[in-house]
């Protein structure tokens, strides 16, 4: 499977945008499955479903920060280097999708008004990009990491 399908395959299962972008990366990472997904559990919906930046591309960002990113707060060159990889990486997802901000991807006009997520229907599967943005995060990584799929 390629990592594109594994985010997916979280995605249709119930996780959301970002866990389902770090589970897909899990094997890599230096953090445990449980607290992984903690960790990105506050991602979905743009962010506590408010619509802002896409769950999918905040995972995409915790991903590329456990592979290769900084702990040292005084250490601007990795600091720099980080910053201008996120960037780099958003704007792959943003020239594909037109967009990083989950409410301009999902063609709503405001945030959502609940913090109650939706139902996972048939039908929702139907009206939501979500699992292809998902699987686009995950090819955006594997390809920048060099990350064999699985």
């Amino acid at each position: 499977m390629t990592r594109r399908e594994i985010a997916e395959k979280y995605f249709i299962e119930g996780y959301n945008c970002a866990q389902a972008v770090a589970l897909a990366f899990a094997d890599r990472l230096d953090i445990g499955k449980d607290q992984l997904l903690k960790v990105a559990s506050s991602f979905g919906g743009g962010l506590g479903r408010m619509r802002e930046v896409c769950g999918a591309v905040s995972g995409m960002a915790i991903v590329a920060g456990a592979l290769n990113g900084y702990s040292d707060p005084c250490d601007r060159a990795k600091k720099t280097e980080h910053y201008a990889l996120i960037q780099d990486l958003v704007a792959r997802f943003r020239d594909k999708n037109g967009s990083y901000i989950c409410r301009e991807l999902l063609g709503a006009k405001s945030a959502a008004a609940s913090p109650v997520p939706d139902e996972r229907t048939p039908e929702y599967y139907k009206t939501r990009p979500c699992a292809k943005l998902v699987g686009d995060c995950a090819e955006i990584l594997e390809k920048q990491f060099d990350v064999e799929t699985l």
